[in-house]
């Protein structure tokens, strides 16, 4: 799975009001679901900032990348690599939520927050249903997109690990 284009999306490009997805995980690895969702954002052009405090995660999602996909891997870079330039990643995996790619795309891990109103398209919180710490992150984090009147949408795993929407 080849990504068609991907581009830079200056922060005057972004929508004022970014869509909120969440992403309630119950059956697969963050780093299992996370990739699909890479590639499906790369496909749509956007470059993809994936947020997480935990070394050992964003070190798990690198490997993932790598290997997600027998036909190819997502172009990705972890941003304190050593003499990486960060702003030509596709995807960049980071500590910190500083939009240094340009990317439309934010995933959020760990319990990451940002405002509702970050400069993105479309942000998207992932959260383990066993992290009670992230999962009331990601709680507090819908209500307040709702609230702002932000397009929320929230989907759960399925038993094969896709993803149902759930009437929230």
């Amino acid at each position: 799975m080849r990504p068609s284009r991907v581009q830079n999306v200056s922060m005057s490009e972004t929508p004022v009001s970014p869509e909120w997805w969440f992403y309630h995980l119950s059956r697969t690895t963050l780093e299992q679901a996370a990739a699909p969702l890479m590639a499906k954002c790369l496909e749509a052009g956007w470059r993809v900032l994936a947020v997480s405090p935990n070394s050992e995660r964003r070190a798990a999602l690198d490997a993932a990348l790598w290997t997600y996909d027998d036909q190819s891997f997502l172009p990705h870079g972890q941003a304190e690599a050593p003499g990486l330039d960060a702003t030509r990643q596709p995807v960049l995996l980071s500590a910190k939520a500083d939009n240094v790619n340009g990317a439309a795309a934010l995933v959020l891990m760990d319990g990451v927050t940002v405002p509702v109103d970050a400069p993105y398209t479309r942000c998207m919180v992932m959260f383990d249903d066993g992290d009670s710490g992230a999962r009331t992150k990601a709680r507090a984090q819908f209500k307040a997109a709702k609230d702002a009147g932000l397009v929320t949408r929230y989907f759960q795993q399925t038993p094969k690990g896709g993803w149902s929407e759930a009437g929230v």
